[in-house]
């Protein structure tokens, strides 16, 4: 880079024309600001592409039965870049579960802060998102049977686990709050807490999406799973 101003500058000098100190300085920003992007952009596509390689040989092995050094050699790198962009085997794994569970909670979170006074159409709406997603999309298939057949929470992956427990916890809160404030807005007395009511909900959403993954020629997710919701509802007396 030195080498290239530096031949500008003979160049402006053979021209008869002086030397602009500004002007080297903005093309030195420039060149200094597109390497800079492009490594950027090179670190971000070595980290997509180790957690495209995890996603694979965990889904081969198990997460359990699943070393760095696995990871590395499917991605066709060292141990070292795995640690360069992760800490560990767990912050691996949860980073590979945020590229697709980001995107699914997004609507959730859209529910919660729409204006009216009734989310329930907004909840069935981004559930059924999250079942067409599942159904369609081959990554997000394929990190959830990760996840939900693939994985053991030996002490190596107690991160893994915490983590579980967190996004539950985030959904259980999510599905409590649009109750409550349907339940108002349809001047409707939920027969049950509103906790028990968004603990039920989970467990039959997460239990749908783990049976299918077992036998996806079993039943159509999408339609069943809304079917089933819409039927849990109408018990509620939200429907």
């Amino acid at each position: 880079m030195g080498c290239l101003i530096l031949e500008e500058r003979k160049e402006a000098a053979r021209n008869g024309r002086p030397a602009q100190n500004g002007e080297y300085t903005y093309k030195l920003e420039c060149i200094f600001g597109i390497m800079a992007r492009r490594t950027k952009e090179d670190a971000l596509a070595t980290r997509n592409h180790l957690l495209d390689a995890a996603e694979r040989v965990f889904l081969a092995q198990g997460v359990a039965g699943t070393s760095l050094n696995d990871i590395a050699v499917a991605a066709g790198t060292t141990r070292g870049a795995i640690y360069w962009h992760f800490k560990d085997k767990a912050d691996l794994f949860n980073a590979m579960m945020d590229r697709v569970a980001m995107p699914l909670q997004r609507p959730l979170t859209l529910v919660e802060e729409a204006p009216g006074d009734d989310p329930l159409p907004g909840l069935k709406k981004a559930l059924r998102q999250a079942l067409h997603q599942t159904v369609t999309d081959p990554q997000t298939r394929r990190v959830f049977e990760v996840a939900t057949h693939k994985v053991e929470y030996v002490d190596s992956l107690c991160a893994v686990r915490a983590r579980h427990l967190e996004m539950r916890k985030l959904w259980l809160a999510r599905f409590r709050h649009v109750l409550l404030k349907s339940a108002a807005a349809r001047n409707v007395r939920l027969p049950v807490p509103a906790g028990t009511a968004a603990h039920a909900l989970h467990a039959m959403l997460d239990g749908l999406v783990q049976n299918w993954l077992l036998d996806p020629e079993a039943f159509e997710l999408e339609s069943t799973g809304m079917k089933g919701v819409e039927t849990y509802l109408r018990g509620l007396g939200l429907e």
